[in-house]
């Protein structure tokens, strides 16, 4: 099939993806379900992983009624609690793979663009139709190309360089455009490239995706992915876009977004001296165990200052224990971190980590919005786990190229 930008098309996404508000998903069409049964049970892949371990009763039957749905209907794809924030689950279990179609009740399901795929969030009510019919359509988008030149500098990350995209394209630069990111991308490596594609749908981007290199390949073949499994897909010879951009590596800087929108950008040595209450290192964005070396390797031998307090919560398991063998867990909870289990908890202001009134954060997740960690009246501060690292170091924004 031949689709151009604009047109509408049907199509059968290899993965659908739910959390915890699969409980909610699955109430719209528990009748139909009933009836009918689920479309595809390889299809759906459900983890729990927003507020774990359940923090109330409410949600404790929440997680109930979802196991029980998991086994009433042979759910093939599910994740209990402690196993790791779903995005990252998907791409660690080898379960969306280049060339793939996927949509999740999440928006950062565009996460999956690391890895080749074309990944979408969608709302509850289209992801309860698809437990019913497996199909959805799509308005084919159009794309942006990004393209990249040279190299990152030392104590400068793929946060900073996003931060700095979205700061010059705007929250809604990219709206429902695939952006697509060309160039010198061998540096990158499959960890940067999922914070980057993680953070595409905060300049409005419907899907943000890399192509297929030895750097994929590798990765691929390290979670123990067949090369028969997967099918790559790519921008076409003399393909059009609706805008073209090129960024030089070397000119990034430690970036930061302030409050209240992610698109606010500032470098950090503007903003330095600033006193922080909180520091939190991880979520799917910056959850890594990359991440938590990077933070590691500042604070190893030192203290947290005793004037903010530093959360650590790894992306999965998995990057939990790859953390915990480097020793980087060790010696961050020497410093003073707080370890929290693999989860989301914090980064939405669910579980754990909340701020008070007049409290500022400094976190390497995702958003910033008014009211995200749980109290309209704080601050937040997105930058790149070596700039939080170094600021959980002083208890002021610093920029890391001052403490490395």
């Amino acid at each position: 099939m031949n689709a151009r930008a604009g047109d509408l098309v049907t199509c059968k996404p290899d993965r659908l993806l739910m959390h915890d508000n699969a409980a909610a998903i699955t109430d719209k069409v528990a009748k139909d379900m009933a009836e009918f049964g689920i479309a595809d049970p390889e299809q759906p892949v459900i983890v729990l992983d927003h507020v774990i371990p359940a923090s109330d009763e409410k949600t404790a039957t929440s997680h109930r009624k979802i196991r029980e749905f998991v086994k009433k209907y042979g759910i093939k794809h599910f994740f209990d609690i402690g196993t790791g924030i779903c995005h990252q689950v998907m791409v660690e279990k080898g379960l969306i793979l280049p060339g793939m179609l996927a949509v999740g009740s999440d928006s950062h399901t565009c996460s999956y663009g690391a890895v080749n795929s074309f990944a979408t969030g969608i709302d509850r009510t289209e992801a309860a139709s698809l437990l019913l019919t497996g199909e959805t359509w799509f308005k084919v988008p159009e794309s942006i190309r990004i393209t990249l030149h040279g190299r990152l500098p030392e104590m400068v990350s793929a946060k900073d360089l996003i931060l700095t995209i979205i700061g010059k394209i705007g929250a809604d630069g990219a709206d429902y455009c695939s952006v697509e990111f060309w160039g010198d991308i061998a540096g990158l490596t499959i960890d940067d490239r999922f914070t980057i594609a993680n953070m595409g749908v905060e300049m409005g981007a419907k899907n943000a995706v890399f192509p297929v290199d030895e750097v994929t390949k590798g990765y691929l073949q390290e979670i123990g992915v067949n090369r028969i499994t997967w099918n790559p897909e790519w921008a076409d010879d003399g393909a059009t876009y609706r805008q073209e951009l090129t960024w030089n590596l070397g000119e990034v800087v430690p970036a930061l977004a302030v409050p209240h929108k992610v698109d606010k950008y500032k470098p950090v040595t503007e903003l330095a001296g600033m006193e922080i209450q909180q520091c939190l290192i991880g979520t799917c964005t910056n959850g890594r165990a990359s991440d938590l070396a990077v933070a590691a390797k500042i604070l190893c031998g030192k203290k947290v200052s005793p004037s903010t307090r530093l959360l650590i919560l790894p992306a999965s398991r998995a990057e939990l224990e790859e953390a915990l063998d480097a020793g980087d867990v060790e010696a961050l909870i020497t410093a003073g971190a707080v370890l929290l289990p693999p989860g989301c908890g914090p980064c939405l202001g669910a579980h754990q980590g909340c701020l008070a009134p007049g409290e500022k954060c400094i976190s390497t997740s995702n958003r910033n919005f008014k009211g995200r960690m749980g109290c309209k009246d704080a601050e937040i501060y997105l930058a790149s786990p070596a700039t939080v690292a170094a600021t959980a170091l002083t208890g002021k924004i610093t920029d890391p190229r001052e403490v490395a």
